[in-house]
C-alpha cells in the first residue's frame, strides 16, 4: 500500500507543479488526465499486491485480465472526456504522460516484488 501512496503523492505534486508551470488555464485538463492513469494504476497495484500475498501463481492470469479490462476502460475514458467541454491538447499530453510514467512505475514495483520472491 505504501506503494500507492509514493503514486499517489508523486501525481499530485507532478500536477501542481505543471499548474504553476502552465498557469491555472490548463489545470483542470491536466487533472484529467492525471487522475485516470493514476485511480487504475493503483487499484491494479492493490490488488497485484493482494494476490501475490495470498496467490502467487494467479499473478500471470489476473494481470492479462487486467490488461483487457483497463484498454476499455481507457477507451471508454478518454471518449467520454474528450466529448465534455474540455481542450483536448492539455488532456491528451497530461493523460499520455501519465499513463507511461504510472505504467513505467508499476513495471519497477512488480519487479521489486519478484526479486522479493
Amino acid at each position: 500500500m505504501k506503494s500507492v501512496w509514493w503514486m499517489v503523492g508523486a501525481s499530485l505534486a507532478s500536477w501542481l507543479a505543471a499548474t504553476a508551470a502552465l498557469g491555472t488555464d490548463a489545470a483542470f485538463e491536466i487533472f484529467l488526465g492525471m487522475i485516470g492513469p493514476l485511480v487504475v494504476a493503483s487499484g491494479t497495484w492493490i490488488v497485484i499486491e493482494r494476490t501475490h500475498r495470498t496467490r502467487p501463481d494467479r499473478i500471470t492470469s489476473l494481470m492479462i485480465a487486467m490488461f483487457g479490462a483497463k484498454m476499455l476502460l481507457f477507451g471508454v475514458y478518454v471518449a467520454v472526456v474528450l466529448r465534455s467541454s474540455v481542450r483536448p491538447l492539455p488532456f491528451v499530453v497530461s493523460f499520455t504522460g501519465y499513463f507511461i510514467a504510472l505504467h513505467m512505475t508499476e513495471a519497477f514495483y512488480l519487479r521489486r516484488l519478484f526479486a522479493k520472491s
